[in-house]
């Protein structure tokens, strides 16, 4: 394939990716939102994961970049930040910054239950709730499927006094994801699924995204760059000069992109404590994403890197 129809083919296929924005940011593209299916709410497509990067002192020198990294994420119309009570102090230390910064109003708050037993799971909630300073969350999930179906009744409950909008499972591995689809079929409640998938661990994109989109089932993105192992082989590398055509200017975007122009998929969520990273992973959500053809193109790049 010659540069020329490359450019064609992915003008073509790019209108299939661009969705409802938010107000455009002043001087950049507004970042891209997509639908939670079950309620019809928009969410950008690109959000902040806080697994290692927010595990900090709580010294305002120890939170420096963190903060910074927030105030990047809203003024580019982010919302989404994702947590857990298994990140260290990273719940805290992003209810902290929150607050201090006056941006609950602009933020979906995703977290997670991560124990063994319903009171343990309610006082654990209870927890994460006092350290993002909130009495209800947009996002309960159940982190890694533990005690599952004991946390799914108390989040019922939840849900239907208001504590909690969404409730979500978990799982990092892709040989969880035939125990997910099998939950996701059997359970009508769940709204939101989160799951490890990257340019090169493209497990669900064999069935597991078809059923998500199938049971209007919102999907979150975790380790999308694989930790930042990605990058590893691409070092030095320039980008391919066909990645233009859907307004890609870096690999972090690059890698992203492919996740995003998936039409199942809800939002990313990299985890960083760089602000410069940040900026960029943000511009990913931004602009044109590679068709389907693109995207094979992209996978032959990685594969032979």
């Amino acid at each position: 394939m010659n540069r020329r129809r490359m450019l064609r083919l992915a003008a073509a296929g790019a209108g299939l990716a661009m969705l409802p924005r938010p107000a455009r940011v002043q001087g950049r593209r507004a970042i891209l939102t997509r639908k939670i299916p079950k309620t019809g709410e928009d969410i950008p497509v690109v959000g902040l994961g806080t697994w290692q990067t927010f595990d900090v002192g709580s010294a305002e020198r120890d939170r420096a970049k963190q903060r910074r990294v927030l105030e990047i994420f809203y003024a580019s119309g982010g919302t989404v930040i994702d947590s857990s009570p298994m990140y260290g102090k990273a719940e805290g230390v992003a209810g902290d910054l929150i607050a201090a910064m006056g941006a609950r109003s602009k933020s979906f708050i995703a977290t997670k239950v991560w124990v063994e037993g319903r009171e343990r799971g309610v006082k654990q909630m209870e927890q994460s709730l006092e350290r993002f300073h909130v009495d209800s969350i947009e996002l309960m999930q159940i982190h890694n499927l533990v005690d599952w179906k004991t946390h799914l009744a108390t989040l019922r409950d939840w849900k239907a006094r208001g504590r909690v909008r969404h409730i979500g499972i978990t799982h990092y591995t892709s040989s969880a994801l035939p125990e997910l689809a099998r939950i996701l079929s059997a359970e009508p409640d769940i709204d939101f699924v989160q799951f490890a998938y990257s340019i090169g661990v493209r497990e669900p994109e064999r069935n597991f995204l078809a059923l998500c989109a199938d049971k209007g089932i919102a999907t979150l993105i975790n380790r999308p760059l694989e930790g930042g192992s990605l990058f590893r082989d691409v070092r030095n590398k320039p980008l391919p000069d066909w990645a233009a055509a859907f307004d890609c200017a870096s690999w972090a975007q690059f890698f992203l992109k492919y996740i995003l122009a998936h039409p199942a998929v809800t939002c990313v969520i990299p985890a960083t404590a760089n602000p410069a990273h940040m900026a960029d992973d943000l511009k990913a959500g931004e602009g044109r994403m590679p068709d389907a053809a693109t995207r094979k193109m992209m996978v032959e790049l990685v594969e032979k890197l």
